[in-house]
């Protein structure tokens, strides 16, 4: 990915309205929602990437490669804080941390959603 910083490694975190300006602009990107089932049954954002964090190492390959940033999800953006900066080790750059994760998404973007 080349960032809009001049190829520079991208933010290690944007907000809910960046999100939102990607997805309002048809950006390329990818969502990966780390959550639990059940939290992603309560609310999520569509077309996400639904891994566990737990299952993050055995499943990395399917976050590789794909186009744009791939914004990292939980509830309050603790867990994908954390997924995050794994996968950044695991020569993952592009992966972003969403600051507040569906939690702020859902009281700032969507109002639709359930909060939890």
């Amino acid at each position: 990915m080349t960032a809009a910083n001049g190829g520079a490694e991208p933010p290690l975190q944007i907000d809910v309205a960046e999100l939102a300006a990607l997805k309002a602009n048809g950006a390329p990107h990818r969502v990966l929602d780390v959550r639990e089932p059940w939290e992603r049954d309560l609310c999520k954002i569509a077309g996400s990437i639904d891994i566990p964090l737990s299952e993050i190492p055995e499943r990395i390959d399917e976050v590789r490669g794909g186009e744009g940033p791939l914004v990292v999800i939980c509830h309050h953006g603790m867990r994908s804080l954390n997924a995050t900066v794994w996968l950044r080790g695991q020569g993952v750059a592009v992966a972003i941390n969403l600051k507040g994760g569906i939690d702020a998404w859902a009281r700032q973007i969507d109002p639709t959603l359930k909060l939890y």
